[in-house]
């Protein structure tokens, strides 16, 4: 379906035209003073200095050409040159009528559909989740969903840390806990054991204590390098370790973001991009585009147009080492080669802007994505406690990812069960929903590139822009809606009348919004725009049902119009907090 405000620009550019004029005047907004009007062109007074007559005149002419329009209850001139407009009743139930039967409640399908990879989560194995991840995780999976919804073939990448270091220290203190391991037998022939040695709870306790140890003891990190190197080149004990840290780690990583619900498709590694390297590197040195600087392989990646220093890009150091610029642009490699994706989307904390502006420079350069593939950049603010200061639990540490997500549901069980009697099961699952609400729609609500204060009480209050007061929104319709039922009546969405009152039209003005909304969230990556557009959706039925007597009614056929109307607004709601990441209750 064409956008409503495309439409009514039709219409005006078309009695422009009428005038005389160009049509290109025509192009309507919708008014920011809805007190006097809904829609309002300027184009009067823009087209002042082409006609040479003055915009009220203009103005005048191109309204009384719209007085017949079918579109418009109300078009009248004002000065110094405005075309104030408000929408007929009719076709705004009329649009809404065909919204409500078309199955993507009026968003159009991608004509030209894409092949979009999205680089999103980012975790190192062997380490546990913490709120540091959160924000990676809950955009990317919302610009995931907005994406499919609007037609595109969307891939989700976790893009795993499992090379380097970290894998040799694990192995290394693994090695010192439990050195009769058969893995540490370098004389050993025989199949491993399918079980790993170590629980995710032992394994998230081993990294920490290695890395520590590492940084007191330089023997014990000249071990861990020995280890990596060894893991590396392909030693047997050793890659079956860091397989069973891989498979104790993703099992537990797959938990703890299904209890976010987010899912990838792909849970690709960074070691999947080390058999690509060698090959990169001798293409970038032979075709000139690398050169040695101190011992260090690296590209220049600087533009003329740059207005601050871009620094090289350095894709081996002076040991050979490979670093995490080398692994970005060979997996850059992996996707084009195996996915060849037109858009590839990071979604990363935005203090690597300039990490990947020396990435995508270098691929682009070098001729690793074809010149019309986009790569994209979408930096995230950080999520910080009340004192302005990165999240941390009440002691200072790092909060883990799954605490977060407990305290917060326990907090929404106990304000869902102090009032109400209510099935403790039930209650549970309830409150899982909200606090998930409460976290995600607290996290979507900014804007990605913002910092923003997680406040704790203010995200799962019930009123306000929070989740929960979406979630409580979408459950009074419900309600409405189950109570209309009960009565033997059918919600058929047949009927939608004219909108009888100010409060009833208001409800619809917002609805037809919804296919631009989605469209913009989409081309700008922004889901903050759906949260700000169904904030004001919830706004616009609560005053509308706070004003009307919708069971009440006692003209069936206006009360069968106003359940259609809750019904599609329902269903407006719920798409657009399923592409947020979260659901809602039947009950609450």
């Amino acid at each position: 379906m064409k956008k409503i405000l495309d439409l009514i620009s039709q219409e005006v550019m078309d009695a422009f035209a009428a005038c005389g004029y160009d049509a290109a005047y025509g192009r309507t907004g919708i008014s920011n003073r809805p007190d006097l009007c809904e829609y309002q062109c300027n184009g009067a007074m823009a087209a002042k200095k082409v006609y040479g007559k003055a915009p009220i005149l203009i103005a005048q002419e191109v309204a009384a050409a719209l007085a017949g329009s079918p579109v418009f209850e109300e078009v009248c001139a004002v000065n110094p040159g405005f075309i104030n407009m408000k929408i007929s009743g009719a076709y705004l139930s009329e649009y809404l009528l065909r919204m409500q039967a078309d199955e993507k409640l009026s968003v159009e399908t991608a004509q030209q559909k894409k092949k979009i990879m999205i680089d999103y989560g980012g975790p190192n194995v062997a380490k546990p989740l913490h709120v540091g991840h959160l924000r990676s995780a809950i955009i990317g999976e919302s610009v995931k969903r907005i994406g499919r919804f609007v037609g595109h073939e969307v891939i989700g990448d976790v893009h795993l840390g499992d090379w380097g270091l970290q894998m040799g220290l694990i192995i290394t203190e693994v090695k010192k806990r439990n050195p009769e391991l058969v893995y540490f037998d370098e004389s050993f022939e025989g199949e491993y054991p399918q079980e790993a040695p170590f629980t995710i709870s032992e394994l998230e306790e081993i990294y920490p204590t290695a890395s520590k140890k590492s940084k007191e003891d330089a023997s014990y990190k000249e071990e861990a390098l020995e280890a990596t190197a060894k893991l590396q080149d392909g030693v047997r004990g050793y890659r079956a370790l860091w397989q069973h840290i891989l498979n104790v780690s993703v099992a537990d990583l797959k938990r703890n973001y299904s209890n976010l619900n987010v899912e990838f498709d792909l849970w690709k590694k960074e070691s999947d991009a080390q058999p690509y390297i060698p090959e990169m590197t001798e293409y970038m040195k032979k075709e000139g585009y690398a050169y040695e600087d101190q011992g260090a392989l690296i590209v220049d990646v600087k533009e003329e147009t740059d207005t601050k220093e871009v620094p090289p890009c350095i894709i081996l150091k002076s040991d050979g080492a490979a670093l995490y610029t080398t692994t970005d642009l060979a997996t850059i490699i992996e996707r084009m080669k195996l996915i060849h994706p037109d858009t590839i989307i990071y979604v990363v904390d935005k203090r690597q802007e300039m990490h990947f502006t020396q990435v995508f420079r270098c691929a682009r350069k070098t001729g690793l994505v074809d010149e019309d593939t986009q790569l994209k950049f979408l930096g995230f603010g950080t999520m910080n406690g009340k004192d302005g200061k990165p999240f941390k639990t009440r002691d200072g540490g790092v909060m883990r990812l799954e605490t977060l997500i407990a305290d917060i549901t326990e907090q929404m069980y106990k304000k869902i069960t102090e009032n109400h009697d209510v099935d403790p099961q039930e209650a549970r699952q309830t409150a899982r929903l909200v606090g998930l609400s409460a976290i995600k729609y607290g996290d979507l609500s900014n804007q990605a590139s913002k910092d923003y204060i997680f406040d704790t009480e203010k995200f799962t209050s019930f009123e306000g822009n929070t989740g929960p007061y979406i979630l409580y929104t979408i459950v009074r319709i419900k309600s409405i809606l189950n109570k209309y039922r009960a009565g033997g009546n059918e919600v058929n969405g047949a009927g939608l009348l004219n909108p009888v009152t100010g409060s009833e039209k208001d409800l619809m003005l917002q609805l037809v919004k919804f296919n631009s909304v989605i469209e913009q969230a989409f081309e700008e990556t922004a889901p903050h725009k759906i949260c700000s557009f169904i904030y004001d959706l919830a706004n616009a039925f609560n005053r509308f049902y706070h004003e009307t007597r919708i069971l009440a009614e006692e003209d069936e056929k206006q009360k069968s119009s106003w359940i259609a109307l809750l019904d599609l607004t329902r269903r407006v709601l719920e798409t657009s907090i399923d592409l947020l990441g979260f659901s809602a209750p039947e009950r609450m």
